[in-house]
Formats: structure tokens, C-alpha cells, sequence
């Protein structure tokens, strides 16, 4: 019965944590079609520099909110503190893993699961920001020509 349990935890916080990436990634298309629109129009290389940096905070934020979720969870049904909670969780969605501190036999697969969807959800972001700066490439490369 506790594989039930496991699961439907399991369910839930991937589900949560593909719509919060989701729902993130959808806001920053959304504000970077509009600063590339505005780069058609001329664009120093140091705004575009400081786009990238906030588009890259953004997305540093949205990661460390996913963290945060699984974190909750983890204080919620097995650590003492928000510090173990969250240490435990940057450890997994990042893959670092150090193992000083495991889950409960009843959880523990849950960390592995947390590294797989950390994984995927740093590899969407990282393929927006690439998307992101070739469309600045474009939009600069029309202006020079």
C-alpha cells in the first residue's frame, strides 16, 4: 500500500513542478519575443548582455521555486527542518547527490525521480536561453547588414 502512497506523491510534485516550469517558460517566451521585437530595432551588446542575465535570474528563480515545492513536501512527510528539506532537494534536482542525508526507505525513491525531473526541467531551460540569444544573433546581424 505504501507504493500507492509513494506514487500519488510522486504524480503530484511532478505534475507541480511541470507546470510551474511550464507556466514559467511560457512567461518568459512571451517578454523575450517582445525585447527581440525591440531589438530589431537597435540593440547594443550590453543590453542584450542584460537581458540574458535577466532572463537567466528568471529561470534561476523558477528552478529554486521547484526546489522549494519538492523541499516543502520533503518537511511536510520526512525531514525535521526546512533546511534538511531543502538541502536534500537542491542535492537531487541538481544531481550533486552527495548522500549525507537519505530518505526513509518508504520515500526514497523519490530522490532519484527528483533528479530525473530536475534534469529535464534545466535542459528546457537551457535550450530557451539558447533559443533566446540566437534570436538577439538575428535580430543584431539584420541591423549590421
Amino acid at each position: 500500500m505504501h507504493f500507492v502512497r509513494e506514487g500519488g506523491a510522486a504524480f503530484v510534485l511532478v505534475a507541480i513542478t511541470l507546470w510551474v516550469q511550464c507556466g514559467g517558460m511560457a512567461i518568459l517566451i512571451r517578454v523575450a519575443r517582445a525585447y527581440v521585437a525591440h531589438a530589431a530595432k537597435g540593440l547594443r551588446p550590453w543590453t542584450a548582455a542584460v537581458m540574458m542575465v535577466r532572463f537567466s535570474g528568471f529561470i534561476i528563480v523558477l528552478h529554486l521555486l521547484e526546489i522549494l515545492i519538492w523541499a516543502g513536501f520533503y518537511r511536510w512527510q520526512v525531514f525535521p527542518s526546512w533546511e534538511t528539506g531543502f538541502y536534500f532537494s537542491a542535492a537531487s534536482y541538481s544531481t550533486v547527490g552527495y548522500g549525507d542525508i537519505v530518505l526513509p526507505i518508504f520515500w526514497r525513491s523519490l530522490g532519484p525521480l527528483e533528479a530525473v525531473v530536475g534534469i529535464l526541467m534545466c535542459g528546457m531551460s537551457v535550450s530557451a536561453l539558447f533559443v533566446i540569444a540566437t534570436q538577439l544573433v538575428a535580430a543584431e546581424s539584420k541591423l549590421t547588414r
